[in-house]
């Protein structure tokens, strides 16, 4: 029997995001699920960076360990340049706000619209998500 624990390291990528509560939302979520999540925010404005440096930005969490970053403004689009995949939603919709890090490479993902659409579901159950 182990007592090994999962271990999680991610980041939330942004202009002003160091007063942001996600960050200790989800690792207190974490401790509940029996997961070690670090959730690092990484602020733009703090650190004197524009958006352009997301690149630069990925290959270092990439080097550091991080398993993943959460990308929210000015970056959303100009993520998109750096990724080696991504997915159907994100391409649609022009922009990336989850970057998993598997294998060295960059998956790019939107969950945005999934997140609105199942609220919408829920809230509206007889709303049409297709258009």
């Amino acid at each position: 029997m182990s007592n090994r624990t999962e271990s999680y390291l991610v980041g939330l990528v942004g202009d002003g995001v160091m007063p942001s509560l996600t960050p200790p939302m989800h690792e207190r979520e974490g401790d509940v699920q029996g997961l070690r999540y670090l959730y690092r925010p990484i602020d733009l404005l703090e650190l004197g960076l524009s958006g352009d440096a997301v690149g630069d930005l990925l290959r270092s969490a990439r080097s550091l360990g991080f398993n993943g970053l959460n990308i929210t403004h000015p970056c959303k689009q100009l993520v998109l340049a750096h990724l080696d995949e991504i997915s159907p939603d994100a391409l649609r919709l022009g922009a990336v706000n989850t970057v998993v890090i598997e294998d060295g490479r960059f998956i790019g993902h939107n969950t945005d619209f999934s997140g609105f659409a199942a609220a919408l579901a829920s809230g509206l159950p007889g709303a049409r998500l297709d258009r």
